[in-house]
């Protein structure tokens, strides 16, 4: 192999580490979806590559979209919702941790008539893409709302398994009843309850307010004025919160995964680091600029927007030298930032430009930020479409076939995630491989699809074969340096399969594509 291809050695020796690098990759974004009602959420079931749930905030739908097709049958129709839009109706989905075992999930929204929150939970039926209507339970609530604004609505589960609410102050202007400072009310807090240990749930004892007979002991943190759309950082388990200015500031907080809870974020004393009121406030309610609040670490005013939209970070495979960046919008200016924060902002960029998908498409009002199952970042548009943040450069695999079914019923599949330029890494992975087998990867130069064991082999003549260990799953992975090239390396892989009369099965064959 001429010395240019020794880049590929680290592949086979299986111990190249993904490495933390500034990001330099060209982004863009690719519509997946389109002709939703008022799309407000989506993402992604825990583990499930294969579907997007998509929650349609007027309709009361919750939608899939299977393998890139949106299905014409919902997942799931809630009844008696609040349809006329504005900030009410179905406003968030989350997938319980164990989903693939106990199938439950849980839906935010405000019910008709009265408007009240109130956070249910369903369970799926034996088809993956239909959930058991009459399995609703409500869990929490309901919850008064005062006004029709400030419902807030996203829910998720932490790093900690428990199930983390954001709930508005209750609406208006200004936080009239000043709920946001009051801990014996749910309203303009973030919760934190366990949905595991009893029925309906039970309160965490390490939450700061276990015990209290003055304030709700659900509250994990408060003084939040509309937390709209917060997440976890599914690497570091860090929460960032974004959470909708009144007249002049939005800002994102931010909460460490180290913290104990107990976050006081200052509205309504405080609108982003400006004070704001205290008026209909208790007594004792923190001063403007006291140290008992949480500053937040980015703000902006409304010259930039006027209704921040929460983000993720990303920790997905596709753009290596991405991870770690948070991605934000505003709904009302349609712009798209970023940055990362290791306790200071750094690499703050406007990408409203960069992702603009073209061919006449754009991203007209960015409602939510969800995740697919491998963290790739998807955006929602309130007018209907969902985009995927995706590099400008080409894919560097081209499957090429030649898979053959295997005892289970499955195709093995070969995959790559990632980037192989200089500097970057990409995923390699085998997975619907028999349970817990022995394979060899075949490396070659050459592509000459050569009969065998009953199926094709396609690099041939192999170069190299190391040997690889699927697990339980019928899964493996590894790690793949960029760079070194322009060259191709054809790969597929071979592995033991007791269950077919050859014994040996066949993943399809890729084709990478290594840049300079």
């Amino acid at each position: 192999m001429p010395p240019r291809h020794l880049r590929v050695l680290p592949l086979l020796a299986m111990l190249f580490p993904w490495s933390a690098l500034e990001a330099q990759t060209a982004l863009t974004t690719r519509r997946i979806a389109s002709g939703l009602d008022f799309p407000i959420w989506c993402g992604a079931a825990p583990g499930d590559e294969r579907r997007i749930f998509i929650a349609e905030q007027s309709s009361g739908l919750i939608r899939i979209l299977l393998d890139g097709a949106l299905l014409a049958t919902p997942f799931l129709t809630v009844p008696g919702i609040v349809s006329t839009g504005g900030e009410q109706g179905l406003l968030g989905v989350a997938f319980h941790p164990r989903y693939a075992a106990n199938g439950h999930f849980y839906i935010n929204y405000t019910r008709s008539g009265d408007g009240a929150t109130l956070v249910d939970r369903y369970t799926v039926s034996s088809n993956p893409n239909l959930a058991v209507p009459s399995s609703r339970v409500t869990i929490l609530g309901p919850i008064a709302q005062p006004f029709s604004n400030h419902n807030g609505g996203h829910l998720a589960f932490g790093p900690d398994g428990y199930l983390y609410l954001g709930l508005g102050d209750g609406g208006a202007a200004g936080d009239p009843a000043c709920h946001a400072q009051n801990c014996a009310s749910l309203l303009g807090k973030m919760l934190r309850i366990d949905v595991d240990a009893s029925f309906p749930y039970a309160i965490p004892a390490t939450n700061p307010f276990f015990g209290s007979t003055t304030c709700r002991q659900e509250i994990w943190a408060l003084g939040l004025r509309n937390p709209w759309r917060w997440s976890f950082d599914r690497l570091t388990g860090d929460l960032y919160i974004g959470d909708v200015g009144q007249n002049e500031i939005e800002e994102i907080d931010f909460q460490a995964l180290s913290s104990l809870g107990g976050e006081n974020y200052g509205w309504k004393v405080m609108e982003g680091n400006a004070c704001f009121s205290t008026a209909s406030c208790a007594p004792q309610t923190p001063a403007c600029n006291a140290p008992a609040l949480t500053r937040p670490i980015h703000t902006y005013t409304h010259a930039s927007g006027c209704a921040v939209t929460g983000g993720v970070v990303y920790r997905g495979c596709a753009i290596p030298d991405l991870r770690g960046t948070y991605f934000f919008g505003d709904s009302c200016s349609n712009t798209i930032w970023s940055f990362r924060y290791r306790g200071a902002i750094t690499e703050l960029q406007t990408r409203t430009a960069e992702l603009a998908p073209g061919g006449g498409l754009g991203i007209g009002a960015p409602v939510h930020f969800g995740e697919d199952a491998r963290g790739e970042i998807l955006i929602v548009d309130l007018s209907g479409e969902i985009f995927k943040i995706v590099p400008r450069l080409p894919s560097p695999a081209i499957d090429l076939g030649y898979g053959r079914i295997g005892s289970s019923g499955l195709t093995p599949e070969l995959d790559v995630c990632g980037l192989l330029d200089t500097g970057n890494t990409a995923e390699l992975r085998i997975r619907f491989g028999p349970p817990s087998t022995v394979g060899l990867l075949v490396l070659s130069l050459a592509n000459q699809p050569t009969p065998l064991f009953d199926g094709v082999l396609l690099p041939f003549p192999p170069g190299l074969t190391p040997t690889v260990f699927l697990d339980a799953a019928g899964a493996f992975s590894f790690s793949v340096p960029g760079g070194g090239g322009p060259f191709d390396l054809f790969i597929q892989c071979l592995m033991y399969d007791a269950g077919l009369p050859q014994l040996v099965g066949f993943s399809n064959a890729i084709r990478l594509t290594f840049q300079m």
